[in-house]
């Protein structure tokens, strides 16, 4: 292990283990529609408290997507989404990761909200937030949630097996789009380096992530670069996700994971976006950018938040009402009018 770690992250991480120590029962829950990072840190920190002797529930406000199925095939019975709700109830600890905000964790909020017990906060994010009294581990220069879990492990020298190291490269891997993105630090680097050293194999990672696509999904992502708009004078590009069309091809949302790349991928562009209804009436965008666009302070108006290069805000109103009132605002952003 070759990271440092400062007053301050020991500190926090004491007042977390601390917590935990007192804990029989743990419950482990992310945002609504888990992600690599969100399912790789709650997967990487349940081997670590069950090596510690902790009865672990991981349970979350909706399923886990098929493709990071295989990070449970060590764990079982852990995954309890199904039955969310009695595993919230019964926890001793609760902790939330990658999000900072019980709003986001669906209809397990309340619960969450209203349960009585210790809520653990470990997020990367430096959107503000609302929990229940509790510690905090929230560092957002840390390229993902799973960053940190490793960095809890480091502090409180707790052997970091194969499979929990599987789970936390996951994390790094998909938060960093596969370490290309701005947030690849030499600190993540080294976290995963030292979690390449426990013997997981990456190729099988990169096939179980990023080359178990169905076959709807390219059909779909076919469809939504037809509805592709460049505004070269902006910078600025985006695509829009036919209405019906994750139905039509038998997908789910994290099939889109990825898409909204492509629009940024323009030479010239500077914020790129996606968008889809999510139910009637409302609508989801999904913000990528490039350079010194920092897409979480712009989706702040909104409502949304995120990371500087990537964030999200999900919208009342028709796709032409959202998409005008975005678009405008977007434009004013990149011409310096914010």
């Amino acid at each position: 292990m070759t990271i440092e770690l400062t007053a301050a992250d020991l500190e926090a991480a004491r007042a977390v283990t601390e917590v935990l120590d007192g804990a029989r029962r743990v419950t482990l829950t992310t945002h609504v529609n888990p992600d690599g990072d969100g399912l790789g840190s709650e997967v990487g920190l349940a081997h670590l408290l069950r090596a510690l002797g902790k009865e672990v529930a991981i349970a979350n406000p909706t399923a886990t997507p098929d493709r990071f199925e295989f990070l449970f095939r060590h764990l079982p019975g852990v995954d309890r989404t199904g039955d969310a709700t009695r595993a919230i109830r019964q926890a001793d600890v609760i902790v939330v990761l990658d999000i900072a905000d019980a709003g986001r964790l669906g209809n397990l909020g309340p619960l969450v909200e209203q349960h009585g017990s210790p809520v653990v906060c470990i997020d990367h994010h430096a959107s503000p937030g609302r929990l229940p009294p509790g510690p905090r581990y929230v560092d957002p220069t840390a390229a993902a949630t799973g960053e940190l879990i490793y960095e809890l492990a480091y502090a409180n020298r707790w052997p970091v097996t194969t499979a929990a190291a599987q789970a936390l490269y996951v994390a790094l891997l998909t938060d960093t789009g596969g370490f290309r993105f701005s947030n690849t630090h030499p600190r993540t680097l080294r976290i995963a380096a030292d979690l390449l050293e426990t013997g997981i194999d990456p190729e099988s990672i990169y096939l179980d992530v990023y080359a178990n696509a169905p076959e709807g999904r390219p059909r779909l992502l076919a469809d939504t670069l037809q509805t592709l708009v460049v505004e070269p004078e902006f910078g600025l590009a985006w695509v829009t996700v036919p209405p019906g069309s994750i139905e039509q091809y038998g997908l789910t949302p994290d099939d889109l994971e990825g898409i909204v790349e492509h629009p940024r991928s323009i030479a010239g562009m500077r914020l790129a976006l996606l968008f889809r209804e999510i139910s009637q009436g409302r609508i989801k965008v999904s913000l990528r950018s490039v350079g010194d666009v920092n897409v979480a302070e712009f989706a702040h108006q909104f409502g949304g938040g995120g990371h500087a290069k990537a964030a999200g805000v999900a919208m009342a109103g028709s796709m032409a009402e959202v998409q005008e009132t975005v678009l405008r605002a977007a434009r004013s952003y990149l011409r310096g009018g914010k």
